[in-house]
Parts: C-alpha cells; structure tokens; sequence
C-alpha cells in the first residue's frame, strides 16, 4: 500500500464514525497492561479485579444452570429468582422495606447500568459533577452524549476525600447530576454517612439526581458501615445505586450487575437495556442468585486479606522516595501523588521497562492528576513485596525534577 492509498484509507476510518467517538480516550489502564503483555517477569499492580478464585458454590449454581438447560432468554429486568434475591438482600442489609423487585434492573456488570443511567440522561445543557480523580468510564460517556462535565479535585494529602460544602457550591442552574463512586476507584476512600447525606439531601432539595457507583460496596477495610445512597434517601426519585457481583464475589467474568432507582426511572431503563444487551447472562444470574443466598464468610475472607495487604502497602509507599501516600479505607488500590509536576505517565513507562513493575499513570482517571500513579494490591503478598523491593531502589536513583517534566 503506497503512502496516497494509506491516507485515503485513514480518512475513510474517521469518516466511518461519528463526532461522539472522539469523547472516548484509549484507556490508559489497558494501555499499559498491553505494553507489560511484551515483557518478560512483569508485577502487576496494575490489574483492577480481584485476585481470588470465585467461591466453589456459585460456580456450582453456574453449571447447574447450564446443565438445566438454563439458557435462554430471561425477563428483560432480570431472573424472577434474582430479583427477588436482590430485593432481599438490601432491604436486610440497609434495614429499609420500601424495595420491590421493581426498583431493580440487571445488567450486563456494572460498565453497562452506568452505561445506560448516564447514557440515557446526559444531553446538551446538562452538566455532571463528578470528582477528579474518578474511574474512567463516568466523563467519556457524558461528553460523547453532549453533556457537561465539571471537575472536583482531591488530593493524597486529604486521603482524596471530597468536602461535602464544596459538592454543594459547585450545584448551579445547569446542574442535572452528581456521580459519587465510594468505595473509589482509583483511590480507594470511602466517604463517610455525613458527606453521602448532606449531598443526597441537598440534591434532592434542588431536583438534582445523584448517581452512585458502589461496586465496591462490600469492600470496606475498616469495620465501618458502608453509606449507601440507598440508605441516606427516604425515596429513590432522585437516586441510583450501581454493584455488581465482580468484586464482592470474584465473579468479574460472569457479568451481572445492577441498577436501584425508582420504579418509573427502572421501567425506561428496561426499555433501553432491551436495545443494548437484551437481557444479562442467564447462568451467570443463577450464580448471583447462590451467591446472596448462600455463605458469604467468603467475602468476610477476602476483605481480611484485602485489609492485611493495605496495611502493608501503605508502609512501603510511606518507605519509597517521592511517593505521598495515605491510609484508603476500601477496594483494592492507593493513588498516591509523586512531586508536583512530575510526568506520571513517563515515570510509569520507565518504570514498567527498567523493573518490570507494572502501575497506572493518574491521567487515567482526571485531569488534574498527571502526577499521580494507581497502585492495585489485588495480587498475593509474595508479589507485592517483591514489586516494592525493585520499586524503592529504582526510585531512589531518579531525578524527578529533570527527567519527568
């Protein structure tokens, strides 16, 4: 193909698509993940799904299924059977009775409840407050819809918290959401009742809707009760809670997740997953069905060693040159900031060549955090260590002031 023919063929591409695809970056976490892919002894402390194997009675509920000839379609809000289960299990665990199974819609995993909730009312004129950072997924699916994104920074030094006076202030005329995602990726805080109640009351008072990502909702390392947006509400108008099965239960793979929300928002949603997924895996909903009415001292399990590896991540970035750190109370990961106006991207590509560690540069999830790195310890304590005894030396020996501008 000659130099005219390749041109031609890159114009065709672009005109191939429409404006909104160029709201969607290339991820940054898969693009270091597909450069560690080339490289021999890499430690990921990149990866953002747990590292457990699924508990052996959901994989069992699984294959009954699939033996039982459970294969096909389901209703398009979700197995009859799960519904209920969900139903269940918050109205027990947040202690309210005003849940049926009309307030839930199962998903495709979380990716497509925020898909289709931010999808589905994000428009021109309308703007979103989300913090920065923020897991990647929230600002491109606003933007390419024709919404407005406005940023809340946070830092390391303030254990990336976000005051909630200043969510508050940031409301105006234009206002249509707020998207919390506690516990957070990529930082790991969870917000506390007081900051989850002051914005959800103050947003319904201004018919502002607060959208809340929650997959990490059972990871909580530090005996608290976890503030859902579902207990800080009297009703669901103007509220919807987002999980999934993939980081409670390592069931990543099987793709079930779901949005709570009044039962009018839950019946257009219905209508809209029918044009996207259709309806979630039908097996896969069998094994969230094992998975809430079964044994959960799995989950009680995971978070202990969740919380015995954070305490000891926490040590080693306090021990490694430039890196500021703090004490993340949930999920599995810590952002801490390097020196201001340190390349973070730059240091981690160096990084992952000359010592095979592999982490996530912070302008993966915002845009006041070029400085910043994403570090996952979902990986065994053997690897994290092993990961931190190349990274301390390594950084040691650099000159971030010259050679990461």
């Amino acid at each position: 193909m000659n130099d005219m023919d390749t041109e031609m063929y890159d114009r065709s591409e672009v005109s191939m698509f429409g404006p909104s695809m160029h709201a969607i970056p290339m991820p940054g976490i898969r693009r270091m993940i597909n450069m560690a892919a080339d490289k021999e002894d890499v430690i990921h402390l990149s990866i953002g799904q747990p590292d457990f194997p699924t508990p052996e009675h959901i994989i069992e509920a699984h294959i009954d299924a699939l033996r039982a000839g459970q294969t096909g379609y389901t209703m398009d809000s979700g197995l009859p059977e799960l519904l209920t289960a969900l139903r269940d299990y918050y109205s027990e665990r947040y202690g309210v009775d005003r849940l049926t199974e009309d307030n839930f819609l199962v998903t495709t995993g979380a990716t497509e409840a925020m898909y289709l909730a931010l999808s589905a009312t994000a428009a021109p004129g309308r703007q979103f407050i989300c913090t920065d950072p923020t897991f990647l997924l929230y600002a491109p699916l606003i933007r390419m819809n024709g919404g407005e994104v406005k940023l809340i920074p946070t830092r390391a030094e303030h254990g990336h918290q976000i005051d909630p006076q200043e969510v508050i202030d940031a409301m105006g005329m234009r206002t249509f959401a707020i998207v919390l995602n506690s516990p957070s990726n990529p930082t790991g805080t969870v917000y506390p009742r007081e900051t989850v109640e002051a914005i959800v009351e103050e947003a319904a008072y201004r018919g502002i809707y607060v959208f809340a990502d929650e997959v990490y909702d059972h990871l909580i390392l530090d005996h608290m009760d976890f503030p859902s947006v579902i207990s800080c509400t009297s009703d669901l108008d103007h509220v919807m809670s987002i999980s999934s099965f993939s980081k409670t239960f390592s069931m990543a793979g099987l793709r079930i997740g779901w949005i709570i929300s009044s039962q009018g928002a839950i019946r257009k949603l219905r209508r809209y997953h029918m044009f996207t997924t259709t309806v979630a895996n039908t097996p896969a909903q069998w094994a969230g069905v094992a998975a809430l009415r079964g044994d959960r001292s799995c989950v009680d399990d995971m978070v202990a060693e969740y919380r015995r590896r954070r305490d000891r991540v926490v040590k080693l970035v306090n021990e490694a040159p430039y890196l500021q750190g703090y004490v993340p109370e949930g999920a599995f990961y810590i952002f801490p900031s390097l020196p201001k106006g340190t390349n973070g991207s730059k240091l981690a590509l160096k990084m992952l060549d000359e010592t095979g560690v592999c982490v996530i540069p912070g302008d993966a999830f915002g845009e006041d955090c070029s400085n910043y790195i994403r570090i996952s310890y979902s990986n065994s304590m053997e690897q994290i260590e092993e990961a931190f005894e190349r990274m301390i030396p390594w950084l040691a020996k650099q000159k971030l002031g010259k050679d990461y501008k």
